[in-house]
């Protein structure tokens, strides 16, 4: 076979390689119990080599898992070699430094086999809504408190379940019937996307991934690096602040551009803290390089090679690099952060190619009711039936150099809004209210996203819990290049009183949480808005009129026009 046909059958079987893993990832949203998975696709895919590196992973998935998965698949071979394992085999752990960051994501890792011979690994992480403890919230003070602790071990045995791994599964858990399923639906993920591998390889008439391999990574980092080489060298700083929990966390970046790579140094970053909002360092360099890799190279695929240029330095004892057994149950309100802190130095080398800050942290309130909340009835005094529920939403993104930001949309984690139905359906809960924020994004040339109001309360009105783990209250989103801020976020009651913004909390008889979602930071001076755009938003009731003149210098006629 000539040079040119070799080529564009490298790729086709790249492009069947991504099929197999999207498959990967479909097979567990279709099967997962938990809607952290089935609505909100929480969770990651892919395939590996047999030295553990990433060639591949699904569309569908998050960076948070997909890039401390990367690293977390050479930690189960340290523990299982490929040459002992056999069909049917698969492992797991919730290890934050071992998995992706905190106990409540499941990494599955799995062989596959053609002919009896190994040929490849499949991974996937799945964020699971309870693993007992005092359940997903900052309030911990040691990892060993924020629920079941799994280490590296053999779940199914060559098809067979492990029954003591399980026993002690369903007993650590509030909802061991979902966990359990989800266990089940993760290694069922991997078995389709190695069924799927193995009619590739025998379409191709491959043996092995070795060849197919080489060629990716070969042509992934010779692209990024030449994408790198584009861009200006030097040294550039940022820093972006948290509100914290005991007190306001500021993470500091210096970033350095060269030709054969890019270097971020967090030394100035805050120390650890005594909650779980630390984040652990395989975390920090998958956020921390997702931010890096869509401002500089974008469209290469993302995989081991693709990451290799970028080298993260993470001083020890700052809230970067928590080591164990610090908590870190909340770890993604620092840790998705991180973009727009890698965007803040970017800004300064290629400003066309940078967004305004954005809400990035999830709003995803872990909500609760029941006997452990309420206690036992006293008297007539109803109590809700227990549950544990989470439900995942987004303030606005920052806005882009020619875009307005997007509304009420996650970014960087890129999972879905999950519907108010799907959560009513598996809790006791009522959605009251669930809405765009009007003038909450912030103004520029071009506008940051809006936020949204949430209004949440419990079937008959009845007490329950929120673990409150939101962020940029205080520290609303900035804008660039004269934009104006977002709007900072808010967490109060319907009566108006103000909660705090993490920790648990009791929802009292007859109330409901309201939450006002940050909006995205603007991008360019308001004062050069269209003021067709301006009216337009006015007549939509995203902007008040107020605010029209104020900000942007447009008044607004009686027939709903803008002029300035």
């Amino acid at each position: 076979m000539n040079e040119a046909l070799a080529a564009i059958q490298r790729q086709i079987m790249w492009n069947r390689l991504i099929a197999v893993v999207e498959e990967q990832a479909q097979t567990m949203i279709r099967t997962a119990f938990s809607t952290t998975v089935r609505e909100a696709g929480d969770l990651s895919a892919g395939i590996f080599d047999l030295s553990g590196r990433m060639l591949a992973q699904a569309v569908t998935g998050t960076p948070g898992h997909v890039n401390s998965m990367m690293e977390s698949v050479g930690h189960f071979l340290a523990k299982f070699p490929a040459a002992t394992m056999k069909p049917g085999d698969h492992y797991i752990t919730n290890d934050p430094w071992l998995g992706t960051g905190h106990l409540h994501d499941l990494t599955v890792v799995s062989p596959a086999f053609r002919h009896g011979a190994i040929v490849g690994l499949f991974a996937n992480t799945a964020h699971v809504i309870d693993v007992g403890g005092l359940g997903m919230g900052p309030e911990a003070r040691s990892v060993f408190e924020e629920g079941l602790y799994i280490p590296i071990v053999k779940c199914f045995d060559q098809g067979k379940p492990n029954e003591t791994f399980f026993d002690f599964l369903r007993m650590g858990s509030r909802l061991p019937v979902e966990l359990e399923g989800d266990v089940y639906s993760l290694c069922a993920c991997n078995d389709a996307g190695a069924k799927r591998l193995v009619r590739m390889m025998d379409e191709f008439a491959m043996d092995s991934l070795d060849l197919l391999a080489n060629f990716i990574f070969d042509s992934s980092l010779r692209a990024t690096l030449a994408e790198i080489s584009k861009l200006p060298a030097g040294v550039f700083h940022s820093e972006i602040s948290s509100d914290g929990y005991e007190e306001v966390v500021t993470l500091r970046a210096t970033m350095t551009l060269g030709a054969n790579g890019i270097e971020v140094d967090f030394a100035g970053t805050s120390g650890l803290s005594q909650r779980g909002i630390n984040v652990p360092a395989a975390y920090c360099r998958a956020y921390a390089c997702f931010g890096i890799k869509v401002v500089v190279a974008p469209d290469i695929p993302n995989n081991w090679a693709s990451l290799a240029p970028f080298h993260i330095q993470i001083p020890e004892g700052c809230i970067l690099n928590a080591p164990r057994p610090y908590p870190v149950s909340v770890r993604h309100v620092v840790g998705q952060l991180l973009p727009d802190l890698m965007m803040g130095c970017l800004h300064q080398a290629v400003p066309e190619r940078v967004t305004a800050e954005g809400s990035s942290c999830l709003w995803n309130p872990p909500l609760r009711g029941g006997s452990s909340v309420s206690g036992q009835a006293r008297g007539n005094r109803r109590v809700l039936p227990d549950f544990e529920v989470i439900t995942f939403n987004s303030g606005g993104t920052g806005a882009r150099p020619t875009r307005d930001g997007l509304d009420a949309t996650a970014f960087p984690s890129g999972v879905r809004t999950m519907p108010v139905e799907a959560t009513e359906n598996v809790a006791p809960v009522v959605f009251w209210k669930k809405e765009l924020r009007p003038d909450s994004g912030g103004a520029g040339r071009t506008r940051g996203g809006f936020g949204q109001v949430m209004e949440i309360g419990t079937k008959g009105e009845l007490e329950f819990a929120v673990n409150a783990i939101f962020d940029r209250v205080a520290h609303p989103p900035k804008g660039r290049d004269g934009g104006g801020e977002g709007a900072g976020g808010r967490v109060r009651l319907v009566s108006g009183q103000t909660l705090r913004t993490k920790g648990f909390q009791i929802i009292p008889d007859g109330e409901r949480l309201l939450l006002s979602l940050p909006g995205g930071g603007g991008m360019g001076d308001p004062l050069l808005r269209d003021a067709a755009l301006v009216a337009r938003d006015v007549r939509d009731g995203l902007v008040s009129v107020e605010r029209a003149r104020a900000e942007y210098g447009v008044e607004i006629d009686e027939s709903g026009e803008g002029t300035r």
